[in-house]
């Protein structure tokens, strides 16, 4: 039920004007100008009309009141429509409704909803659920009353099923169509999404499957490193502390030997009588090598002077044979060996030569007693031979010096041997204990060397196993290291742990090539897999949506056309009884446009893009038979004709489907007398149903009245408002 209407700076409306609606009729009256069609105007502003035209204006600021030289203009229009909502007719929980517009200068609207600003679909989805559409099928302007017959088939069909209460459907069907659309569109995108993500999604899972491969081989390397890990460190720490051990005992084998050795060196380099003894060895040595050289040499001599004297005698024994047979040989023999003889005794080698160049001449003295000096050749080679023999008995006589020289050199030397060995039997035992220590010392200390090399050898193995812990455990996992340590080492050869080794080197390189963890591909195609889950259920869900969207437009459309026929048949009966009550006779009734004549309508006109126009419903034709006239067109009405047609289908489709207020400007201007008492008969009957805001001059409509309301206009240009009660607008209406 309407309550009240407050009006602010709305066209002539400069002040506050509220306007109490708690009867069943109430009457706005007074003279032409006043402002009293601004109250109509006032009702289509607040429930979003969006024609400037509908509201006699060209623009936002011809709403506003322009101002006079006695009050300001304004800035602002708003008004406020009050709704009693007890029975709950509008979908919100409030026993009181407040629809408020306001509109600025700058052109812009506000829309609010009990003081909440809100969408003006907000504010025409809450007036379509109480049966008060958009079309103004229950304000009917001055001048408009037979807009209704003027309208288009398709327009007129519009009209109807606002008055009948379809628009919710309406609305329910467009934005159904809307939420199809959308969908439609979505299920587009996500069929495109689905299509991108899909053939980088099958990359992702033949990268996921190299991974869970790799995940078998990361497996495998952390068993093999668990059980190498735990024998390589029990092998290298006892390796370490037997190391340590034979290096300690190493150490101390070697200074025993060490002190050992020099105590004994000490002891050998202190005996100088050995020193003496062995220094008479060597020197006789070199004595008896110096010797042996002299006498070598001396030997070559000798072997020289026989070859010489050899072949002298055998030149010289053919020619000189004769002449030296005649010397005795025993006497010159016995005559040499004498010579001989003082030679030998001879105690320098001067002496000797003396003695034998004496000997010479007295051999020679003895031969020349026997041989004739006559012969000159002769005397050479005898001379000869005899220089030679002389210089080889001389060579032998030096060689035998020199034979006993040797011999004494040499029993010298194994007398100082005999001593030396005699001296040296006390001193051998120290010289095998040096030896022996020197060689013990020689061992140790190649042991400590070994040792030493070992130890570089096991930091090597130990810097070794420390790349593999971390190189596994970052192919792997920290979970490689956790391992527990052996109790005691198997019973297996190295080799065997080598064996492992290369075999989880080789696991490790298959890893790394295999990508790693990959943690970032996996998470990648964890994300990427959600998200074709989540399109691939939005998909599901969409098209189970678009389904049962479509079903139920399919739906609405079979409800609305039920409705929409009944509301008709029912539209046509009451249409048919004002018709005639109004015309005191004859008949009139709706009827759907022919098919084809609609198709061509629809084809033949620019329907806005905004439109939801449904072209296969048949628009709605007005069929009128007069009494007493025969009419083939609604044209052919006069305009008195015209209104009461109009005026009777306006009530009969207000009477299917009351909405909660109607509201007539001056809908009854042109009605005689007759038809005026049966206008006001009809609003008598209307009011049962809705309230009605009747807009008049007609006396007889104001009667009918149970509140007027007066609208006058001063100097100022301002509308104001005076209310009379019935019985003094029935003094005023006589």
């Amino acid at each position: 039920m309407l309550k009240r209407l407050e009006i602010v700076g709305f066209k002539s409306f400069a002040k506050k004007t509220t306007l109490e609606f708690t009867a069943s009729t109430t009457a706005i009256v007074g003279p032409n100008g006043s402002g009293k069609s601004n109250v109509a105007e006032a009702f289509r502003f607040a429930l979003g009309e969006q024609s400037m035209k509908s509201m006699r204006g060209k623009r936002a600021e011809d709403l506003i009141w322009g101002g006079s030289h006695q009050a300001p203009r304004a800035n602002r229009a708003a008004v406020v429509i009050v709704f009693d909502n007890a029975r709950r007719m509008f979908k919100i929980d409030f026993d009181e409704v407040a629809i408020e517009r306001a509109v600025f200068r700058d052109g812009t609207s506000e829309y609010s909803i009990n003081g909440s600003r809100v969408r003006l679909r907000d504010v025409v989805e809450l007036l379509a659920s109480a049966n008060i559409g958009e079309t103004g099928h229950h304000i009917i302007s001055q001048g408009e009353a037979d807009r209704i017959l003027l309208a288009s088939p398709r327009d007129r069909r519009a009209m109807l099923e606002d008055a009948l209460g379809l628009k919710m459907f309406e609305f329910k069907k467009q934005e159904a169509s809307r939420k199809l659309e959308k969908t439609e569109e979505n299920i587009a995108q996500i069929n495109s999404l689905r299509r991108e993500l899909a053939p980088h999604l099958r990359f992702l899972e033949g990268q996921v499957k190299k991974l869970e491969r790799a995940d078998s081989l990361r497996a495998e390397l952390v068993e093999l490193a668990h059980i190498y890990f735990a024998i390589e460190d029990n092998y290298l720490a006892e390796e370490k502390v037997k190391h340590a051990t034979e290096k300690q005992a190493a150490i101390g084998r070697l200074a025993v030997a060490a002190d050992e050795l020099a105590r004994i060196e000490e002891r050998a380099t202190t005996d100088a009588e050995g020193v003496k003894r062995l220094d008479v060895v060597r020197a006789t040595e070199r004595e008896i090598e110096k010797l042996s050289s002299e006498r070598g040499t001396l030997a070559r001599e000798i072997g020289r002077v026989e070859g010489a004297l050899a072949a002298t005698k055998e030149r010289s024994s053919k020619t000189a044979r004769e002449p030296y047979a005649k010397v005795p040989r025993e006497e010159l023999l016995a005559l040499a060996r004498e010579a001989g003889k003082q030679a030998l005794e001879a105690k320098s080698p001067e002496a000797v030569r003396a003695a034998l160049s004496a000997v010479a001449e007295m051999v020679k003295a003895f031969v020349d007693r026997f041989v004739s000096p006559a012969d000159d050749l002769m005397d050479e080679e005898e001379d000869t031979v005899y220089a030679l023999e002389n210089e080889r008995t001389e060579l032998f006589a030096k060689d035998e010096k020199l034979s006993e020289t040797l011999e004494n050199a040499r029993a010298t030397l194994a007398r100082a041997r005999e001593a030396l060995t005699a001296h040296d039997e006390t001193g051998r035992e120290l010289r095998r204990k040096i030896l022996d220590l020197a060689q013990t010392k020689a061992h140790e200390e190649n042991a400590l060397t070994a040792n030493e090399a070992r130890a570089r050898e096991l930091v090597f193995l130990t810097e070794a196993l420390d790349r593999t812990k971390a190189e596994a455990a970052a192919l792997a996992g920290m979970n490689t290291l956790s391992y527990k340590p052996l109790m005691r080492m198997p019973d297996e050869d190295r080799h065997t742990q080598e064996e492992r080794k290369h075999t989880i080197e080789r696991a490790m390189i298959r890893l790394e090539e295999a990508g790693g963890t990959g943690e970032d591909i996996r998470q990648e195609h964890k994300e990427v897999k959600e998200r074709e889950t989540f399109l691939a259920t939005e998909l599901d869900d969409l098209s189970k949506s678009s389904a049962g969207l479509a079903a139920l437009i399919t739906d609405l459309d079979t409800e609305l056309g039920k409705h929409f026929s009944d509301g008709l048949a029912q539209v046509n009966t009451s249409f048919s009884e004002y018709f005639s009550l109004m015309f005191g006779g004859g008949s009139a009734r709706l009827t759907l446009e022919a098919e084809e004549e609609s198709e061509d309508e629809e084809l033949g006109e620019d329907i806005g893009a905004s439109e939801v126009v449904d072209v296969k419903r048949p628009g709605i034709e007005i069929v009128v038979s007069l009494p007493k006239k025969k009419v083939r067109s609604l044209m052919q009405l006069s305009g008195g004709e015209r209104a009461l047609t109009s005026i009777a289908l306006i009530f009969a489709m207000s009477q299917v489907n009351p909405p909660p207020f109607l509201i007539l400007d001056e809908t009854d201007a042109a009605l005689d007398e007759a038809n005026s008492r049966r206008y006001g008969d009809m609003i008598e009957n209307l009011a049962k149903k809705s309230q009605l805001i009747v807009i008049t001059h007609n006396r007889e409509t104001m009667s009918r009245a149970s509140i007027l309301y007066g609208i006058t206009m001063g100097n100022d240009g301002v509308s104001k408002l005076l209310s009379v009660k019935f019985d003094e607008a029935v003094a005023v209406a006589k």
